[in-house]
């Protein structure tokens, strides 16, 4: 189990968590970029609800999110439950998630990191742009999920 986290997470600064909250509300109001929901996810030891923006990547035919900032809350309870609810305004959709193995990460990663290079560069050492075989030691400390309907 868990106690701390690695020493790959980055945490929140005051201004990442401002926005965090001020995007949070936002996502409830339903005013936010297309690509972002409020990612709803019950504690694993708690079993509160809690909340964080995520930005969904739209890559082969699939859908996916990924913890940039490393092993997360969110990522460990979003594993713990098998499911997870996003939420935009009004609407709310509920997910099964599937965590990728590291040999299935590079191409998801590159390809997140690609699409939304100005919110999460800092949080990676390969620069976006680079082929996926560079973000092999990267994958062992980034949470991937794929998102399948139907929880």
């Amino acid at each position: 189990m868990l106690t701390d986290m690695p020493e790959t997470f980055q945490k929140e600064s005051s201004l990442d968590r401002f926005f965090n909250r001020a995007m949070g509300q936002a996502l409830k109001l339903g005013f936010a970029p297309g690509y972002m929901r409020l990612l709803e996810v019950r504690g694993r030891k708690s079993g509160k609800t809690f909340t964080t923006p995520v930005n969904i990547l739209d890559f082969q035919g699939k859908r996916w999110i990924v913890a940039a900032r490393g092993e997360t809350a969110w990522a460990r309870n979003a594993r713990a439950a098998g499911h997870i609810t996003l939420r935009r305004g009004s609407r709310a959709e509920s997910l099964m998630v599937r965590e990728l193995t590291d040999a299935d990460k590079p191409e998801i990663i590159k390809a997140f990191l690609d699409r939304f290079k100005s919110q999460v560069q800092r949080f990676f050492d390969v620069p976006a742009g680079s082929p996926p075989d560079a973000f092999r030691a990267t994958a062992s400390r980034t949470p991937v999920f794929e998102l399948i309907a139907g929880s």
